[in-house]
């Protein structure tokens, strides 16, 4: 399937597919690389999938209506719909959930993803968050 050719998915099918994607590529790369190495992988992976993403998407912030680019990045950007923050670190700290929850309010979106490939088993390291408040792991 061509780019941009797939069917409009919500917010939750769009993030179980980035999900799918991530986990092929922890299973064929395995934990303890560089983040840039699972990036590349999972923008190469959703993108031969048909998604539009982006990567490294500048995201300005906007103070008392000045933009500011100070050169906070989002890692990818799938269907102009979810972040996906990746991480390739020992544990999540709170001040990453800190983070998502800035970049959520900076971007105006609705759903974050937070993969961190630095696990034995990827779906201890993942996370998303929707609408600002649900912080959990997908069922």
């Amino acid at each position: 399937m061509e780019q941009g050719a797939r069917r409009a998915l919500s917010a939750a099918d769009l993030s179980h597919e980035i999900i799918k994607a991530a986990l092929k590529v922890h299973s064929v790369l395995g934990p303890g690389l560089l983040e840039s190495a699972y990036e590349a992988c999972l923008l190469y992976e959703l993108q031969r999938a048909g998604f539009r993403v982006a990567s490294q998407v500048p995201l300005p912030l906007i103070y008392e209506s000045v933009k500011l680019d100070l050169g906070y990045r989002i890692d990818l950007l799938v269907e102009d719909t979810v972040l996906v923050e990746l991480k390739a670190i020992e544990e999540i700290a709170p001040v990453h959930k800190a983070q998502l929850l800035s970049y959520l309010r900076l971007s105006k979106k609705s759903l974050r993803l937070l993969i961190n490939f630095n696990v034995t088993h990827l779906k201890d390291g993942i996370h998303r968050i929707l609408n600002g408040d649900d912080w959990r792991k997908p069922s």
